[in-house]
């Protein structure tokens, strides 16, 4: 069986004619007077069928958190603290060391940004940014309020993606919640917990949806009603009969609309961070990655599995940047922990635009489809109620034509109204009118 990871060296693993009534009649061999009122009219190609983008999960906006989730003990707050470069998280060795989820935010490494920072030599220079959350660790019986489920499970509905941190190491010293390491078990666990605690809360949904449908009518209201009836009565089959999560069916766009509104767990989309040794995470092998990849495969096929360590990641954080820079270029490895950002701002769907001068360069994070009054009002309100246009250029435009002037010249500068979608690298210049 072939396995595919991402480790620092592998991936995870993708005309008409002007002459048109002329050669019509030619075409049908007739002959027509001045006077005739027919005319040949062209077959015109069938109209292309415009699908609309897919609705993404998740809440919308763009102030959007992942969620570092796990059972206790798997290496969660220590991971937390380095990804973070901050001493927030409450690593220890016993259950429940993390009780109230620290929050913090981690710059996210651009080489645009940097490129541009270079080119433009600003006063300010302000990356883009990941908001991430230490929560405490989930355990057995946590959807039945157990340890601190209750509260566990509030904060993970609060945040819109999920790290989960899958223990894979062996470690006498670092105790095991369950009293053995079994990455299988653990996945599990989770998995169930996440599931029955939407179960139930569908079921609580639907209720109360039933109870309104019972009365009859033909409004728009009743009508509505009964497609969220529909899609609920789907849903609690899916996580009970099927098991499977939310994000996982087969839903149309005005369900994934109307599913987004309960913030349901298993609709959050997950990323596996599986926490090796140090020694495992050099040599790149570990006996647990080839059941943990089957693992994901049955139940969450499409999900990213990201092997890392988190011991080596906290090590490096107690380096100088060239003492790391040394350090992995004599093991012939590098930190994932940039990987980890980036997969992360991906399941949300982020992407990034740049406002560019001498006073500052800045990163702005908006999601994937934002139109650009949105885009705008990522900065402030007052750009969006009072859009005019907006200037865009490319970043690939402007590093390879080497100033703004050569790429006005080239017709690369363009204006862009209300309805133009801003892409993933654009150059933005917003104008909005007064109030």
């Amino acid at each position: 069986m072939s396995i595919a990871f991402i480790f620092p060296t592998k991936s995870l693993f993708a005309s008409s004619s002007n002459s048109g009534f002329t050669l019509c009649i030619s075409a049908a061999r007739r002959t027509f007077s001045s006077t005739s009122t027919l005319y040949a009219k062209k077959k015109m190609p069938p109209k292309k069928m415009q699908t609309a983008p897919k609705v993404l999960w998740g809440r919308p906006g763009n102030n959007l958190k992942t969620g570092i989730v796990g059972l206790p003990n798997v290496g969660k707050s220590t991971f937390f603290n380095a990804i973070t470069k901050s001493e927030l998280g409450q690593a220890a060795n016993f259950p429940y060391a993390t009780i109230d989820p620290e929050e913090a935010r981690v710059a996210v490494s651009d080489a645009r940004f940097d490129w541009l920072c270079q080119f433009y030599k600003p006063k300010s220079q302000v990356p883009a940014s990941l908001t991430v959350f230490d929560i405490a660790g989930l355990t057995r019986g946590a959807s039945t309020g157990v340890g601190l489920g209750n509260a566990f499970l509030s904060h993970v509905r609060a945040v819109d993606a999920i790290y989960q941190v899958v223990r894979a190491f062996d470690d006498a010293e670092i105790t095991h919640v369950e009293g053995d390491v079994d990455p299988i078990r653990d996945l599990d666990i989770i998995h169930e917990e996440l599931r029955i605690k939407d179960a139930e809360f569908v079921n609580k949904h639907l209720e109360v949806v039933k109870a309104f449908t019972k009365r009859g009518g033909q409004s728009l209201e009743m009508k509505a009603k009964k497609e969220e009836e529909a899609t609920l009565e789907r849903l609690l089959k899916l996580l009970t009969e099927e098991k499977k999560d939310t994000r996982k069916g087969e839903w149309t766009n005005k369900e994934i609309e109307f599913i987004n509104t309960l913030l349901l767990l298993t609709a959050k989309p997950v990323i596996y961070l599986v926490n090796l040794s140090e020694k495992d995470y050099l040599r790149q092998k570990n006996k647990h990655l080839a059941r943990i990849k089957a693992w994901v495969d049955e139940n969450a096929p499409g999900d990213l599995i990201i092997p890392f360590s988190v011991a080596f990641e906290d090590r490096l954080t107690r380096m100088t940047h060239e003492e790391v820079v040394a350090e992995c270029k004599e093991l012939n490895t590098k930190s994932m922990l940039p990987k980890i950002v980036d997969a992360g701002r991906a399941a949300l769907n982020l992407i990034n635009y740049f406002t560019c001068g001498p006073d500052e360069v800045r990163s702005w994070t908006i999601r994937a489809n934002t139109k650009a009054p949105q885009a705008a009002g990522v900065i402030h309100t007052d750009f969006e109620k009072n859009f005019v246009v907006g200037e865009i250029f490319k970043y690939d435009d402007l590093k390879e034509l080497g100033s703004e002037a050569e790429v006005k010249a080239k017709g690369k500068y363009m204006t862009k109204g209300k309805e133009y979608i801003v892409e993933n690298g654009d150059i933005c210049f917003w104008k909005a009118g007064r109030k």
